[in-house]
């Protein structure tokens, strides 16, 4: 008797084994489908963002493509400095091509901003890269200011000779 009663404890124990084996393998599949199903949806997230992100490359390229240069007359400029000169030519890039007719109506007030603030350098301030692009920087606040409201883009200066 006490070996059918050892018979029955270990039977059931293999019953008990067998069953918290298949919890296990049932909770593994369970976590194995939820993380697929996150990857899948990652991925299909991520694929319709990066596609709209190209799309949206694709209308500022179009954008990029109908902007303007206004090339101005070279300058030939006094520096802070007796006897020093600056000779820039520089063109402007418009936000719009739309633009076009009040810049070439303020040429002259877009002028004097450049001449009043390039003659008021000094050749140590505009003869390093770094000056340059602070140079630049100003600028193109000076002149959006010129035409009372943001016009210009960028700034290129096609000649920059200092004596």
């Amino acid at each position: 008797m006490a070996e059918a009663r050892e018979e029955a404890h270990t039977g059931e124990e293999k019953e008990e084994k067998t069953k918290s084996g298949n919890k296990s393998l049932i909770l593994i599949i369970v976590v194995l489908v939820v993380a697929l199903a996150g990857g899948i949806a990652a991925y299909l997230i991520l694929f319709n963002g990066s596609h709209k992100t190209s799309a949206a490359v694709k209308k500022e390229e179009v954008k990029d493509a109908k902007s303007s240069l206004i090339a101005l007359d070279a300058f030939v400029l006094n520096l802070s400095e007796r006897g020093r000169f600056l000779k820039v030519t520089m063109q402007f890039e418009l936000l719009s091509a739309a633009d076009q007719a009040l810049v070439v109506e303020k040429t002259p007030q877009l002028r004097d901003a450049i001449i009043t603030l390039v003659s008021s350098k000094s050749v140590e301030s505009v003869s390093s890269p770094e000056g340059k692009f602070q140079l630049k920087d100003e600028l193109l606040l000076r002149a959006n200011q010129a035409m009372g409201k943001d016009v210009f883009k960028n700034l290129y200066f096609t000649e920059f000779v200092m004596q």
